[in-house]
């Protein structure tokens, strides 16, 4: 996909550049343009030479622009000749408009450097320390340019700059694991826990060992290949997990080798088993890095994890595994906190009758202390069928204590069977109508409702939950009124919820709901057909059939800006709602396919509305943007980012729209800031224009519109933008500091800390930045397996339903985050006398009609070809 679109579709999604790198997953190769450098590894990839080449087009800059900045020092009666300190050489890096903008991404590429060799400490050591006192020397004689040589491509040094940018966060991480264990910092600790959640070898270990790991793990790399890390029959010291490269095991006796690699784990058992080392192991390859737990370590973790673990067996099977809660909240006396147990593991019917054996009557689903039943419901479609949990559910309903008196066994079957109803109605609660087409839960719902009005304790049960769940309806309407009760046997009283309510707006999209598609031909005329949001491929060639004629077969077939063309498959389903930024759907025959070329459409505009945007402030401009973002925003149900991250594949009655819509807005809106700029051909005007954007960063900020934010912040920081060197140097002080301050939300050292902490702090209503939520939910999906030896991994459900919870927490408020536009008639007339010329100056008022500007901003046009974007550039500013 091309720069700067966030896709996270199939696992991995890419941020835009510069800010670099954004996410370690989140990678994307810097330009679209064809070069001599491929800078698309990362530091456990990428060739030595690759990182010299990078260095020495950094240095060739240095030299050429700041000649006195390597020179000779003195410190502490010591003479280091033609050298610079680490504290110079990162502030010259953060002023030489090379598009570094955070302290940490500087210090990222000077470890890079030092790791490669590029730049080595005047004592040798390899830690790069952004300090006055610590000094660093260029390996000049390799690295000095040729006589009359200079920098010949700006746009070369750009991209070396974003390679070594790329590479900064994986040289951070192994600098913190060189550390000896009692140094690291709680940083770099959070850091390491992070990289453990993606290794597979400990996929299986539960967070609290991982991040006991991050403690005492041991960095440990050997250059050569045929080196012997260990020889079969010598004493077991170690476990090691191969971080980068590859071993092979060789068994004496045994015929062949076997290998691991990246990812891999081996030397466990010698120390399990307290037994001599079963196999020798011999590096593969050059420069393989591992990560070491030692004996005393390894046992110590393990004992106590044995001993905080339950283990519950049927059949001489384990079906659930429990672990004492060590974490409890210290307002908890200890005897609640130490007989606390959670869920880490077990069979899906396990884990329900652990969770309405100690559920209590009054259990939410937003319990910010007990989380079970939360998170079982917000995860139960990962492991279970709909269908499957009914059933469990109804087999539960008459269960009865085995043991005790009438009177015992009466009073554990009515709570439990309370209990029922309560999971039930939450399960509602949440899911609301998603769950109304669903033939097995109308099917339990009415079952319940019978079987509840038969029992005089129970009959008012069922209303009274189901008037608790349409009062948040009635407030949301603004009557204040209870809607009459219906009848306990309506199963229809069940699917009346504040989810529901919360994703009811006009711009919800459900799997059933119908929608025009535009399906284009080879002509690049436009067919329409009206159909569910998920309908199939299939479906849609069928609906389209008696327009297309009989001219061979037809296929559909998605097609970007770029003329790429991708057939889709009959079953594929949401193909629509799915398409990309500038993304078409092609209705053609196979003969047909070889000719295809975008919609001109697609290719974007060629003339900027630069006009129209002097006629509206910044601060108007970011109150419709955030008014139009929170229909967006709110219109997205928790569970769609669970779907989406899991696969499409394994929920064919779901539809994950409004997600995509938010996705694809943040990239139509980064495109469409790059895109007016490139299109503005006057100087004067562009810095105005700049200046504009910026300013509308800092209001939706201000508006705690974190996804607007991002997105304008990376297309001012598109390096078709970055390179205007003319345009930059005719903003102001005050806006280049402001640009300054707001770029360090951007940063993305330790996992996007600063955004973390800011958010934290921020009430709700929030529109949090949705990539990294996905981001967030890809690292939890993809390192941590989901079944382990026949079991549900429990503690990965919790991770995920901790993250999902994030959407109710920022859409605590029922309104959008104000603005001034939300005490204003949306429907005011343009004044025509209030139409001027504007001169972009913020003290003026906007002198657009809100309409107008509304319908502006719900059609924002924008090139999406990084290439084209560049060339733009170039012709404004050469």
């Amino acid at each position: 996909s091309p720069p700067g679109v966030c896709r996270v579709r199939g696992g991995m999604a890419e941020p835009p550049w510069p800010p670099t790198p954004f996410f370690s997953v989140f990678q994307t190769p810097l330009l679209d343009t064809e070069s001599t450098l491929d800078y698309g590894h990362s530091l456990t990839q990428a060739p030595s030479e690759k990182i010299w080449r990078a260095g020495k087009l950094l240095f060739i800059h240095l030299t050429s622009t700041r000649p006195g900045l390597i020179r000779d020092h003195k410190h502490h009666l010591r003479h280091h000749r033609q050298c610079c300190s680490g504290k110079e050489l990162v502030d010259w890096l953060l002023s030489a408009g090379l598009a570094v903008q955070t302290r940490s991404q500087a210090i990222g590429i000077c470890q890079v450097l030092v790791d490669g060799g590029v730049l080595t400490h005047v004592k040798q050591e390899w830690h790069f320390q952004d300090k006055d006192t610590q000094f660093y020397r260029f390996a000049e004689l390799e690295l000095s340019p040729e006589p009359g040589t200079g920098l010949r491509d700006a746009e070369e040094l750009l991209e070396a700059l974003g390679f070594l940018a790329q590479l900064g966060p994986d040289a951070l991480l192994t600098m913190a694991l060189r550390k000896p264990p009692a140094q690291r910092t709680e940083d770099e600790l959070e850091l390491i826990f992070e990289e453990l959640l993606h290794i597979k070898a400990v996929a299986h270990l539960s967070n609290s060992v991982k991040r006991e790991l991050a403690s005492v793990l041991m960095f440990e790399s050997h250059q050569r290949a045929g080196t012997v890390l260990f020889s079969q029959g010598d004493k077991g010291t170690s476990w090691y997990i191969v971080w980068k490269g590859s071993v092979n095991v060789v068994t004496h006796g045994k015929v062949g080798v076997s290998l691991r690699q990246q990812g891999d784990d081996f030397g466990q058992l010698a120390l399990v088993n307290d037994a001599p080392r079963a196999a020798t192991i011999i590096l593969r390859e050059d420069n393989c890095h591992f990560l070491r737990v030692d004996k005393q370590d390894f046992n110590r973790i393990l004992k106590d994890v044995e001993a905080n673990t339950m283990r519950l067996k049927e059949h001489g099977k384990v079906v659930l595994v429990l672990q004492k809660n060590l974490q409890g909240g210290s307002s908890q006396p200890a005897t609640a906190r130490s007989t606390r147990y959670l869920v880490m593991a077990g069979t899906p019917e396990k884990i329900l009758e652990h969770l309405l054996e100690f559920m209590r009557l009054d259990a939410t689903l937003y319990d910010p202390v007990d989380t079970l039943l939360g998170d079982f419901l917000l995860t139960y479609t990962v492991f279970m069928p709909t269908s499957q949990l009914c059933r469990a559910l109804l087999h539960q309903y008459p269960s009865a204590l085995l043991e005790g008196s009438e009177q015992e066994k009466a009073t554990y079957s009515l709570h439990k069977r309370r209990k029922i109803l309560r999971l039930v109605s939450q399960w509602v609660l949440l899911y609301g109508r998603l769950l109304q087409g669903d033939r097995s839960t109308t099917a339990l719902l009415q079952n319940l409702a019978d079987l509840a009005s038969q029992d005089p304790r129970l009959g008012g049960l069922v209303q009274e939950q189901a008037q608790d769940r349409r009062r948040p309806r009635a407030l949301e309407n603004g009557d204040g009124s209870v809607s009459p009760q219906p009848k306990a046997r309506s199963s229809v009283n069940w699917l009346a919820s504040q989810e529901e309510a919360i994703s009811n707006s006009s711009c919800a999209l459900r799997a059933q709901d119908k929608v025009p598609y535009e399906i284009y031909r080879p002509d690049h005329s436009c067919l329409i057909t009206v159909l569910p949001v998920n309908a199939s491929v299939r479906d849609i060639l069928r609906s389209l059939a008696p327009r297309l004629g009989r001219d061979g077969e037809h296929v559909l077939v998605k097609v970007n800006s770029a003329g790429d063309k991708v057939g889709l498959q009959l079953d594929a389903v949401g193909v629509f709602t799915a398409l990309g930024l500038n993304e078409r759907l092609f209705a053609v025959s196979v003969e047909e396919l070889g000719s295809l070329t975008p919609h001109p459409e697609q290719l974007g505009p060629h003339i900027g509305s630069s006009e129209t945007l002097d006629l509206i402030s910044s601060k108007d401009l970011a109150s419709h943007l955030t008014d139009y973002d929170w229909n967006l925003f709110k219109s997205i149900h928790q569970v769609e980012m669970i779907h989406y991250i899991v696969g499409p594949q394994k929920f064919h009655d779901v539809t994950t729209a409004n997600l995509e819509r938010v996705m694809r807005r943040f990239n139509e809106l980064q495109y469409w800031v790059a895109t007016e700029l490139c299109l503005c051909p006057e100087v004067g005007k562009r810095a105005q224009l700049l200046r504009k954007f910026i300013k509308l960063a800092a209001h939706l900020k201000e508006q705690k519109n974190l996804n607007s934010f991002f997105a304008v912040m990376f297309g001012v920081s598109n390096t078709a933008v970055s390179r205007l060197a003319k345009t930059w140097e005719r903003l102001p002080h005050k806006i280049r500091k402001l640009h300054s301050a707001l770029e360090r939300m951007l940063d993305p050292s330790w996992n996007h800390r600063v955004y973390r902490l800011a958010v934290a702090k921020l009430s709700p209503p929030i529109i949090p930045f949705v990539p990294l939520l996905l981001k967030d939910m890809t690292f939890i999906h993809e390192g941590n397996r989901t079944l382990a030896e026949n079991l549900i991994n429990f503690e990965k459900m919790h991770m995920m339903a901790k993250t999902v919870r994030v959407l109710q927490r920022c859409r605590g408020d029922a309104h959008a985050p104000l603005s001034p536009l939300r005490n204003r008639s949306p429907h005011r007339p343009e004044d025509p006398k209030a139409v001027r010329i504007s001169t972009c100056s913020e003290q003026s008022l906007s002198v657009r009609s809100p309409v107008s500007t509304w319908a502006y901003l719900q059609h924002l046009k924008a090139i999406d070809s990084q290439k084209e974007l560049l060339r733009l550039s170039h012709d404004l500013e050469s």
